[in-house]
Parts: structure tokens; C-alpha cells; sequence
């Protein structure tokens, strides 16, 4: 169903450049997101490899991460795109805002996808393209339809978005190993708090859009805050997974120890008072958490 004119918001429509289409064409990417998927999967292999880098497989999974994980965002875009419509954070996208067409943007998605799988096919394994190849397939068939039928959502969406990490570990080893579900349950735990802070922040643009967020369900705030609260802890375990299974040495354990009891003070504090105010200090420390945590791999890999 399309949105009527008083439910869309209104922005204005300016004629496409050559300059505005490759804008266009990184934003489908959701060029923040899939930074972040890259560099997970290269944590995963880091972390996963037992002798030195092999560049063409770290950079062809790279490349072939962020291809088949910001196709599977443009495909996103294509997908919401009445949805995001109505949402004044979102209204002015390539396709809400009127610059592009579906059918551009699903050819572009579909090669960006393609393409990625071709580059890991040739440069990885059999199971890191697949595991992409599922990303993807969770992604656009799974997660971005439950957004609108359930408000646990972002339980479902946290395994895609935690995949690209477990095949940078299967890129190393060619297996699912114990560092590499490790290094998933990190992955799948910090998206909680992460995505949890911006429902809350963007609460009201989401019931505009039509997406089911858990602060709109029945006591829905209380239970978002303690599963906030819950995930964090539960993170600052599985933070030192990967040096308790052997894969990571003393300063990886104390590094991941001291980060993960840093994030659970954002944690507690929004869970003992939600706020906007909080939820952003949530976030940002949410943010900080990645940077953080890939120096700590780097640092860990130069020091074997």
C-alpha cells in the first residue's frame, strides 16, 4: 500500500547529476553499516588465522563483504522505500526522494551482490561465500519483513548482521570453529544495545513508517531496558571467549575485559532511567565499542 500524500513527508525533488548518482549509489550502500561488516570480518580472520596474513584472502574478503553485505542494504532500500517515506530521518533516500527507480536500484544491488560473491568464491572458501550469500538472503527475506509484523525484530536481524564476522573466521580456518561462534556471539550481542538505543532515540519516525519497534509494545520500554542491560552483560563474557578458547592471548583478555566492563556503565544507567539523553550515550558508547575492539584483535595478532 502507498503511503497517502498527508502520511509521506514531504521533500523536494531536484533532477539527478552524475555527482548526485554516485552520491546516490554510496548511500544505498549504507556505507556506515557495511564498514562496520568488513570490519568484523577482517577481526575474523585476525583472529581465526594461525600464521601470517594471506592478503589475497583478507582483502578479497573485505571486498567481497562489503559488495555482498551493501547489496543486501540497497536491496533494503528498495524494499521500505514507501516506508521510508513517511519518516523524516528517511524521507530524503534515493528512492523516497524520487532520484532513482526501484528497478535501478535492485539491478545495482543485485550486481553489488554478484559481484561480492564472485570476488569471495575466488579469493576464500565455498563456506565464507555461502555464509554471505546467507547474509543476505536473512537480511532482505527475513529481517526487513519482520520489522513490520513483530517488535522483536532486532533479534532476528542481529544474526545477519553477526554472520560476516563467523565467515572472516571460516576465510582463516575453512571451518566454524570455536573462535569464529565466539566471535559471533560478540558480534550478535552488541547489535542489541546498538540497535535498541536508536528504536528508542527514533521511536515515534518508526511507528510513522510502519515498523513494529519494541518501545511501542505493551510495557515494551521496560523490557527494551533490561534487555539492553542483559546483552551488555552477557557481552562482557563473550568478549573473552576468544582468549578463553586459546585464540587470543593476555592482552586481548584484559583489553576485552576492561572494554566490556566500560559498556555496561551506559548499560545500567539506561536501564535504571530511559532516556533520550541516555539512549545517545548508550549509542555513541555502542560505537566506540568497534574501533575498541579492532585494536585490540590487531594488537593481539601482531604480538602471536
Amino acid at each position: 500500500m502507498r503511503p497517502s500524500p498527508s502520511s509521506a513527508v514531504a521533500v523536494a525533488v531536484e533532477a539527478p547529476t552524475a555527482s548526485t548518482l554516485l552520491s546516490d549509489y554510496k548511500e544505498l550502500l549504507k556505507p556506515g553499516i557495511t564498514a562496520f561488516v568488513v570490519v568484523m570480518a577482517a577481526a575474523g580472520y585476525l583472529l581465526g588465522a594461525t600464521g601470517p596474513v594471506d592478503w589475497v584472502v583478507l582483502l578479497g574478503l573485505m571486498a567481497g563483504t562489503g559488495l555482498t553485505g551493501g547489496g543486501a542494504a540497497a536491496l533494503n532500500h528498495v524494499v521500505e522505500r514507501e516506508h521510508d517515506a513517511r519518516m523524516a530521518r528517511t524521507a530524503t533516500r534515493p528512492l523516497p526522494g524520487g532520484r532513482m527507480s526501484p528497478s535501478h536500484a535492485t539491478t545495482y544491488a543485485a550486481v553489488c551482490v554478484v559481484v561480492g560473491a564472485v570476488v569471495l568464491a575466488t579469493t576464500t572458501n565455498p563456506l565464507t561465500t555461502g555464509l554471505a550469500l546467507l547474509t543476505v538472503a536473512l537480511y532482505v527475506g527475513v529481517y526487513t519483513p519482520l520489522k513490520r509484523t513483530t517488535v522483536h525484530n532486532t533479534l532476528v536481524g542481529a544474526i545477519p548482521g553477526a554472520l560476516p564476522a563467523l565467515g572472516g573466521a571460516a576465510a582463516a580456518t575453512g571451518a566454524l570453529d570455536a573462535v569464529g561462534w565466539a566471535l559471533f556471539a560478540i558480534l550478535y550481542l552488541w547489535q542489541l544495545p546498538h540497535f535498541y538505543a536508536l528504536a528508542w532515540m527514533f521511536r515515534e519516525d518508526y511507528r510513522r513508517g510502519g515498523f513494529r519497534m519494541l518501545p511501542s509494545a505493551d510495557r515494551g520500554e521496560r523490557t527494551l531496558a533490561a534487555m539492553v542491560l542483559g546483552a551488555s552483560l552477557l557481552l562482557l563474557v563473550a568478549g573473552v571467549l576468544p582468549a578463553a578458547v586459546g585464540q587470543a592471548g593476555p592482552l586481548f583478555l584484559a583489553g576485552m575485559a576492561g572494554l566490556g566492563t566500560a559498556f555496561t556503565i551506559p548499560a545500567f544507567s539506561f536501564f535504571s532511567e530511559p532516556t533520550d539523553a541516555r539512549a545517545r550515550r548508550l549509542l555513541l558508547a555502542s560505537i566506540a565499542y568497534v574501533p575498541a575492539f579492532f585494536v585490540l584483535v590487531v594488537a593481539d595478532f601482531l604480538l602471536r
